[in-house]
């Protein structure tokens, strides 16, 4: 420092070149790529053994990792680069690499597969909750839970399908989700561990956890039948699951044999907005309408309200409606639906009990968990 008038200067170097010392000593920060991350990723899978043999298809892989194709590419590069994996013209990617502690004894980590239509960004607010409490719950025990996206195993002929997932990944325990008689009849006769997180068709003989759908619409029925109402449609989703069977048969329940002009009808639909509109306004123009839906899945309920109400109807004085499921968006809407709920965490806890003790002992009794919701109020009833 040197002074010059009133104000002190202080001077400061800055040396061209840092000394040879502290450059052994120092290393420059790396900024890792999407690219690294996703092969940081697979070289896990892959000490996991998550794998037989070959890795899953580009796109299966990117829809797990959630990225876009060139960056899958570029990791498995890196990872051939690496020795890990090979390539061969026209053919699947071969594993090299030798899960780690495989020959030491050391137990590979437990992974219970949930096998899914869609991925988990495309599925309702509800399953989102329950995936991630699975996920919280079976973490704490050493249980991974791994999504795999296969829309062709919800098919009717899903044997191929389900023999490729079930051949390249190893886990403890299966988890079907939203599954169909196809499907489960193939898991057993296949014998392997697999939980249903829903019902199983009749004949089935799979642990499974759901809704008790017939209970919840006999209610819904025997409510609508107090009102008045005679003639009643229930709307579902086309190539429904059993839960939707055991809805139309309690709603049916709710009308004695015989009863004089009681009628109850199915309004099938393929899920899209467009096709279930055009087909109230059909059953609208009828000679002899419904006076009252039951709607199945929440978001159709949402389009059912709003489009009668659109065409004018009053509700529930020209139509009632009852959504036989909730989510967090129908407490915005009004007028208010009435809707059947059912405590948040209820079929998480359920959902993780029965998957821990699958992945632990590896079988479970072909028992059938029903959880019974309650009735909310609302305006369109």
């Amino acid at each position: 420092m040197r002074t010059g008038g009133d104000k002190p200067t202080l001077l400061v170097s800055f040396p061209d070149q840092m000394p040879e010392s502290d450059a052994q000593i120092v290393s420059l920060p790396r900024r890792l790529s999407l690219a690294s991350e996703t092969a940081r990723s697979l070289r896990e899978c892959l000490d996991r053994g998550q794998w037989r043999g070959h890795l899953p298809g580009e796109r299966e892989l990117c829809a797990r990792l959630q990225v876009s194709r060139p960056t899958l590419r570029a990791a498995l590069a890196e990872l051939q680069r690496e020795g890990l994996i090979d390539t061969s013209a026209r053919r699947r990617r071969s594993i090299l690499h030798r899960p780690a502690g495989l020959d030491s004894g050391k137990s590979a980590e437990k992974v219970i597969a949930v096998i899914a239509p869609r991925p988990l960004t495309a599925m309702p607010p509800s399953a989102v909750v329950v995936v991630d409490d699975l996920r919280a719950t079976l973490a704490g025990a050493g249980i991974r839970v791994e999504w795999l996206v296969q829309p062709a195993c919800f098919s009717e002929r899903p044997e191929r399908a389900l023999e490729a997932i079930t051949t390249r990944t190893v886990a403890a325990a299966w988890l079907a989700f939203g599954s169909r008689e196809p499907m489960q009849r193939w898991f057993v006769r296949r014998g392997l561990p697999c939980l249903v997180a829903g019902s199983c068709a009749p004949g089935i003989e799979l642990p499974s956890v759901d809704i008790d759908y017939r209970a919840t619409c006999r209610h819904a029925g025997g409510l609508l039948r107090a009102k008045g109402h005679r003639r009643i449609a229930l709307v579902v989703p086309e190539g429904a699951t059993a839960g939707e069977a055991e809805s139309e048969r309690g709603l049916r329940e709710a009308f004695p044999a015989g009863e004089p002009e009681a009628a109850v009808s199915v309004i099938c639909h393929d899920g899209t907005a467009a096709h279930l509109c055009g087909l109230l306004d059909r059953a609208l123009q009828a000679g002899e309408p419904p006076t009252a839906l039951l709607v199945a899945r929440a978001v159709h309920a949402l389009t059912v309200v709003t489009h009668l109400l659109r065409r004018g109807l009053r509700l529930p004085r020209d139509m009632a409606v009852i959504s036989r499921d909730d989510e967090v968006f129908l407490r915005h809407v009004m007028p208010e639906v009435a809707r059947y709920g059912i405590d948040p965490g209820r079929f998480p806890r359920s959902l993780s009990r029965a998957a821990r003790q699958l992945v632990e002992t590896g079988a479970l009794p072909p028992r059938a968990i029903r959880l019974t919701p309650a009735f909310i109020p609302g305006e369109t009833i």
